[in-house]
């Protein structure tokens, strides 16, 4: 299916209410994507164009630049969720549970929803066999936190003309790659619907900060308007806000403390639920029922 055969348009106004309990407007999820880069394939990014042009094998300083956020960024990054005791979503690579176990350890300790995001990182219209990477991968996080996860997201928000389809026929229940939206949307596949959680380019640490090169603060401060508008916008219908973390990126030293304004600014606005992707789309799946949708 063509991407808008998979879905029907929909004006936000003229959707039936959404509401959330205890009279929240917004449902907030924050996503921290950990990643494993292989050093034999060029980088997935790079913070140092290559002196000599080329894309060398290996890419030793695109690959610590990365490195560097599982050893030490992630790290940083906790004190955040921990002080403020509100959970987080680990987007996780399958073969990365294993490469870097103290933070799955850590996201399992804490009770973090894993969601699934390839088996490496690699661009899913590349992937030789898509449905044995989203299988690879399934498996790999239900034997690490005993269950199996219930959300997917591709790596670089990549997919296939069949994405959809698969991850349903292996047992998904939500997607994030379609970023169209300020609430859940069903999307339709050829075994039944699955639904899309609104994740988010514009609060994503790779856009602004390695794609359009914003100088540290541009996080606080598109996260912060951002909330604004949406906290506005649900005054009548709930919505949901995605913020976006990868530990490479906003755990660097001079970028955690704009992380840490974001969370205390939402942390103090009211009307707020920090909620996982699955908590969104139970919560979506029973005002669906409730609606009669």
């Amino acid at each position: 299916m063509l991407p808008n055969e998979r879905l029907t348009y929909s004006a936000i106004p003229e959707r039936p209410a959404l509401a959330l309990p205890g009279g929240a407007r917004l449902a907030v999820w924050v996503i921290v994507n950990v990643e494993e880069w292989d050093i034999r394939q060029p980088m997935p990014r790079t913070v140092l164009s290559p002196p000599a042009g080329g894309s060398p094998m290996p890419d030793i300083p695109n690959w610590a630049w990365h490195e560097y956020g599982n050893r030490v960024g992630f790290w940083r990054m906790l004190e955040v969720f921990d002080d403020f005791s509100i959970p987080a979503v680990l987007a996780i690579n399958g073969s990365a549970i294993a490469a870097y176990d103290p933070i799955a350890r850590a996201a399992r300790e804490r009770n973090w929803e894993f969601m699934g995001h390839g088996f490496t990182q690699k661009n899913m219209q590349k992937v030789e066999n898509e449905a044995d990477d989203i299988a690879r991968t399934t498996e790999a996080i239900a034997q690490f936190a005993g269950r199996r996860p219930r959300g997917w997201l591709g790596p670089g928000l990549t997919e296939t003309w069949e994405t959809p389809d698969l991850l349903v026929e292996a047992g998904y229940d939500y997607v994030c790659d379609w970023v169209l939206d300020d609430q859940p949307v069903v999307l339709k596949t050829r075994s039944g619907p699955i639904i899309n959680v609104p994740y988010t380019q514009e609060c994503n640490d790779v856009a602004m900060m390695l794609i359009q090169h914003h100088k540290a603060s541009e996080y606080s401060d598109r996260a912060i308007d951002q909330f604004t508008q949406l906290h506005h916008d649900a005054r009548n219908s709930a919505r949901v806000m995605a913020i976006v973390l990868h530990p490479y990126i906003m755990g660097a030293p001079h970028r955690l403390k704009y992380f840490r304004r974001v969370i205390e600014h939402i942390s103090g606005a009211g009307a707020v639920l920090f909620w996982t992707g699955e908590q969104i789309l139970d919560w979506y799946n029973a005002e669906r029922s409730r609606l009669g949708l």
